[in-house]
């Protein structure tokens, strides 16, 4: 059975951890993230993350009601991460595109929580704002429920996935990722045209894009199809 999370004011330490630090919801989130970062998801547990807080581990379970309810706070984190700061600017196309590169850097700044988290669905408070606000943007451009409905899904699916792909990318040994890297100017580039004619013709732009996220130029298609949506009326 879950455990009973007590209220922040009722389990909030009478006194400092080893460290000299009070502990907090926000204080646990992010040396969750620290620990992600440098250690991967393999290493985050309860004993590990008190350890790291300087109390015990079951300290941890006053806050959450376990390691997934934790998970998901580092999800909903990610998206206050990405909200912050932001400000409409009343362009539907350039706050949806600012919103999506805002996602995707939030989730590549934090690589190992990336691929552990965005695939999930919180339900909590940075998630359902940032649901809030694409949503309005869309409706407040025009665009019909239906439609709306439609391409957030699209947007949000796209950001999350591009997210992950990136992610696992830079969740990887240094070595391997450079090894990765290297296959595109040691073997692509060097196929020959009598065998692979189109890759050989391709292939200086493909050494030169195909390293890095493909994101920022999907999301561009993605928006110019809603926009042609919105000017002719017509569902692409």
């Amino acid at each position: 059975m879950a455990k009973r999370v007590v209220p922040e004011a009722a389990r909030r330490r009478r006194r400092p951890t080893k460290q000299g630090q009070v502990l907090t919801h926000q204080l646990i989130l992010e040396t969750a993230l620290r620990m992600l970062r440098e250690h991967g998801a393999a290493g985050l547990t309860a004993r590990r993350l008190g350890l790291a807080l300087g109390a015990d581990a079951s300290t941890v379970y006053r806050y959450f009601r376990g390691m997934d309810d934790l998970i998901l706070a580092i999800a909903d984190e990610l998206f206050g991460h990405a909200m912050a700061g932001w400000r409409p600017t009343g362009d539907w196309r350039a706050d949806l595109r600012d919103l999506g590169l805002r996602i995707h850097h939030a989730y590549l700044a934090h690589p190992q929580a990336a691929v552990l988290t965005a695939s999930r669905v919180t339900g909590r408070s940075n998630e359902v704002a940032t649901d809030e606000t694409i949503l309005g943007i869309l409706r407040g451009a025009g665009f019909p429920d239906a439609d709306a409905v439609r391409i957030y899904h699209a947007f949000i699916d796209q950001s999350l996935a591009f997210s992950i792909l990136d992610a696992a990318t830079l969740a990887l040994p240094k070595v391997a990722r450079e090894t990765d890297e290297e296959v595109w100017r040691e073997t692509y580039a060097r196929l020959p045209a009598r065998t692979h004619p189109h890759i050989a013709a391709t292939a200086p732009l493909l050494v030169a894009c195909m390293n890095d996220s493909a994101y920022p130029t999907a999301l561009d298609m993605l928006l110019s199809s809603a926009s042609a949506q919105l000017r002719g009326g017509e569902r692409p």
